[in-house]
């Protein structure tokens, strides 16, 4: 399974954080993905716990393909 990490740039001290979408169309391109980014941090829905904006600026975006490893499996 794929899955979208977006990173973005806090509006104060800027740390960055992480949105983590599962699902997701696997066939964007980078200006749509940098377009919707931008739409969320225009849209100031995100504020961490002393009210800062955390999703201010767009940083990056990555497909992720995760795959388990199993090292052993004694179910049975």
């Amino acid at each position: 399974m794929k899955s979208l990490d977006l990173a973005f740039r806090s509006a104060i001290g800027g740390a960055v954080h992480h949105l983590k979408l599962n699902y997701v169309n696997t066939d964007l391109d980078a200006d749509t993905v940098k377009a919707a980014m931008q739409q969320i941090a225009d849209a100031e829905l995100f504020v961490d716990k002393k009210g800062e904006q955390m999703y201010s600026k767009p940083v990056s975006a990555t497909y992720v393909t995760e795959q388990d490893n199993v090292l052993f499996d004694d179910k049975a």
